[in-house]
């Protein structure tokens, strides 16, 4: 019962890490997602910073039309690659984030289904003590009234032990 008892603590204390080690996954890609959020939120100003400047640029081209064309041609050649950089980088990201989001639902289940385990353990456990508990108050009284016996039964052979002796000495 005893080794019983100890293994299934061994059992509680395992599930209990392991839970453990969930939550602290589950708080790193938490604190990983929040990263990501802020990195995206950091890209989309810097995308709208852009298209202010793209914006900008058209209207120096209004304005110094002849003067400016080549530099113009140029300026959005380098907003088109940072815009193409920067929307192959969301895309990255944003699958990044859909990863994490997967994982964070497969941790959430794996942990609910270790929570269920634990219980159920728990329970298991529970009812495993109090049959035991049972048995051996069970055991306990059967040895008592054994004790009992054993003790009237030796009161007997005394008596009846005193009695030869008397016998042999009164033969005597």
């Amino acid at each position: 019962g005893v080794f019983m008892y100890n293994h299934l603590q061994q059992k509680v204390r395992n599930a209990e890490a392991l839970a453990q080690k969930y939550k602290q996954q589950q708080e790193a890609l938490s604190a990983q997602l929040q990263v990501v959020y802020e990195h995206r939120s950091r890209l989309e100003r810097s995308l709208q910073k852009e298209r202010g400047e793209h914006k900008k640029t058209k209207e120096d081209f209004l304005v110094y039309k002849l003067e400016a064309q080549e530099a113009l041609n140029k300026e959005k050649q380098d907003s088109m690659n940072r815009y193409g950089a920067l929307s192959s980088q969301h895309k990255i990201l944003k699958n990044q984030h859909e990863d994490v989001k997967k994982q964070l639902l497969d941790l959430q289940l794996q942990h609910n289904s270790l929570k269920l385990e634990h219980r159920k353990t728990l329970e298991t456990h529970s009812q495993k003590y109090a049959q035991l508990q049972q048995e051996k108050d069970s055991e306990v009284a059967n040895l008592q009234d054994t004790v009992f016996k054993l003790r009237e039964e030796s009161k007997l052979l005394r008596k009846a032990h005193q009695e030869v002796h008397s016998q042999l000495l009164n033969a005597q």
